[in-house]
């Protein structure tokens, strides 16, 4: 990590990163004051598809200052590549609420398989064989194929494990003989392209921060950011022997980056 010629775009995961469940983590507050007061300019990315406006409210829930603008989401990705790659389509999403309301937004929905462009698959907690049969229909005709993101499973509140994206995304593969063409969230470049585009800085000038190789270190490296690994989430040391992609650093949380900031600053080569 070399110094920077101005204060480098920080890239925060949320949930292992910021926050477990309801709980931050221990000097999550301490730390965002802090690299706010330093100019550094901040983004929280996810791959949940909740609204912008909801990730902000439960940080200031848990006392850490955020704005709807500083979050980028699945939701955000995905609206923004279809409104540059295929404007006015319509879609079907297998999805949970939040991803249709921004979807509604710009784009026409549709459960009409002759008439549906595009076909998205994200976590649904209601997911039936209607929506299954809509899909399969729709992909048969040649709608592209999308997704959110790519996780089998995902942790609620109580540490129990659901069924994520990647549950639909094997039933329409299965299904339909079609494979999926993209996902929009983390590690995709989509996702490093949005969040580049709302910090104002180049790859270089970006350090990531986040619990999940697979997700959060494998996109800062292949955007050619600055990758910090927090062990306060899904990744534990172990996991670093067999990990697809190494971070360049490695902390116990997020309390311990203003001190691999400064020492970023004042001695590059000795961290």
């Amino acid at each position: 990590m070399n110094p920077w010629k101005r204060p480098p775009g920080i890239i925060l995961d949320l949930d292992g990163t910021v926050y477990r469940g309801d709980k931050p983590i221990p000097g999550a507050r301490k730390v965002v004051e802090s690299l706010r007061r330093r100019a550094h300019p901040i983004v929280f990315l996810t791959n949940a598809i909740e609204s912008r406006a909801e990730h902000a409210d439960k940080l200031i829930g848990l006392d850490i200052p955020a704005s709807p603008d500083e979050i980028v989401n699945a939701s955000l990705i995905l609206t923004h590549y279809l409104s540059r790659e295929v404007p006015g389509a319509t879609v079907f999403a297998i999805s949970d609420p939040p991803l249709l309301e921004a979807l509604s937004a710009d784009f026409r929905l549709s459960e009409d398989p002759d008439e549906i462009d595009v076909v998205v698959a994200s976590c649904d907690r209601t997911f039936d064989y209607r929506k299954l049969n809509i899909a399969f229909k729709a992909l048969q005709k040649g709608a592209r194929f999308l997704a959110t993101n790519a996780d089998a499973t995902a942790p609620v509140a109580s540490g129990e494990l659901l069924p994520d994206a990647g549950a639909v995304i094997g039933a329409l593969e299965g299904c339909s003989g079609r494979k999926l063409e993209m996902v929009v969230g983390k590690p995709s470049p989509l996702a490093a392209e949005v969040t580049l585009e709302r910090l104002g800085r180049s790859a270089g000038e970006c350090v990531m921060v986040g619990d999940n190789i697979e997700s959060d270190i494998l996109m800062g490296h292949r955007a050619g950011m600055s990758t910090v690994l927090v062990l306060s989430g899904v990744t534990q040391r172990a996991d670093l022997a067999r990990a697809c992609v190494q971070p360049d650093y490695v902390l116990e949380s997020i309390a311990g980056l203003p001190g691999l900031l400064d020492n970023a600053y004042t001695h590059p080569t000795e961290i």
